[in-house]
């Protein structure tokens, strides 16, 4: 699944209780499953409660000029969108029409969303920190996955039909009282601190985010990059991919971690020097999980396949199926907001935009 991870406030749960219906129309442009996923009845309910009138209709049952005709003869203020929905077309009024939120369930909205279109007015919104604690989740299970060689044990128990040897010769480890380096400090950053304490582990973060922030947390500041990779047992790098931080873990970064040291990316693939990676792996200097890569689906002849120490996950690390409501959640709040005219949150801006994939 395409997602925007970069770290930016989950959405509660909703209440169930009654909403005030609001003026305005939404067109829930989505299929059943993911209708299903997103918006199970009691959302979908709170939906219908929120705004004056809703049309729901299936996408893959719209030709591509039956989609615009819809539009315009509908006229919805709200489109509320997912992996199914088809582009809004880059010509629609927004200054004079209605249409004026496209209300995105999923991460990336640049195969919905022209440029253009925001540059014009249109307000854009994403699952924004609805999937934080789930990513959060993912990255412990990836760290621990590593501790524990989960990835070795498999194969030798399943492929090997094998069992350990000597136990001094397993290379297990604990996450207990061990150190921890985030990169960057959003939202995932910190739902995963709060996922580590129970570990009593010491965490340091290299990001800009003011001090106060970091007190509340309980967390230190590296002072360099340098700093976070030697400094820790474990790193793990949340860092939104721009052109500085393209490639920016690089090899001699990687080689500071200290020996059967975790290296975990669930942030951006590209922040990373998937070559240099693979060779350090490669000589059993660290333990690496990853969820994202520069170029996905990962290359079936990627030399990062293969490898004794390394977890890997197909981009996986978001909401699980149950966990969608979460966005579902959010994506009525913010319909609510908008109804209403106060701030969205998980706005997709033209910066935010840029830096999607």
């Amino acid at each position: 699944m395409e997602s925007n991870k970069t770290d930016e406030t989950r959405p509660a749960e909703s209440s169930g209780d009654a909403i005030a219906t609001s003026a305005g129309k939404c067109l829930l442009a989505i299929s059943d499953q993911e209708r299903s996923m997103f918006l199970p009845e009691d959302l979908f309910q709170e939906l219908k409660q929120t705004v004056g009138e809703i049309k729901h209709v299936q996408p893959q049952t719209l030709s591509d000029v039956a989609w615009p005709q819809l539009l315009q003869e509908f006229g919805p203020d709200v489109v509320i969108g997912a992996w199914s929905t088809k582009p809004i077309p880059e010509d629609i009024p927004v200054e004079s029409g209605p249409l004026k939120y496209y209300c995105g369930l999923t991460g990336s909205v640049r195969r919905k969303i022209a440029r253009s279109l925001i540059e014009r007015g249109l307000h854009v919104t994403n699952w924004g920190t609805s999937i934080s604690r789930t990513i959060a989740e993912s990255a412990l299970m990836m760290i621990l996955g590593c501790l524990r060689r989960t990835s070795h044990w498999h194969e030798v128990m399943h492929h090997e039909r094998g069992w350990h040897k000597h136990p001094e010769n397993e290379g297990q480890f604990s996450l207990f009282e061990r150190r921890v380096g985030i990169r960057g400090f959003g939202r995932i950053s910190r739902e995963l601190v709060l996922l580590l304490k129970p570990f009593n582990v010491k965490v340091s973060t290299f990001s800009s985010v003011p001090e106060s922030l970091l007190r509340e947390y309980d967390v230190s500041r590296a002072s360099s990059m340098e700093d976070l990779f030697s400094g820790n047992d474990i790193i793990v790098e949340l860092a939104a991919l721009t052109d500085r931080t393209r490639h920016s873990v690089t090899e001699e970064l990687l080689r500071m971690i200290p020996q059967d040291g975790v290296f975990v990316n669930v942030g951006r693939g590209a922040v990373v020097d998937e070559a240099a990676l693979a060779r350090v792996a490669r000589e059993g200097r660290v333990r690496i999980a990853l969820d994202v890569y520069e170029k996905e689906p990962l290359p079936k002849d990627s030399p990062l396949r293969g490898l004794n120490r390394a977890i890997l996950m197909p981009h996986q690390a978001g909401p699980t199926p149950d966990r969608m409501r979460d966005s579902g959640a959010l994506a009525v709040a913010n319909v609510r907001q908008f109804l209403a005219g106060n701030p969205l949150e998980g706005v997709v801006d033209l910066q935010g935009y840029d830096q999607m994939t």
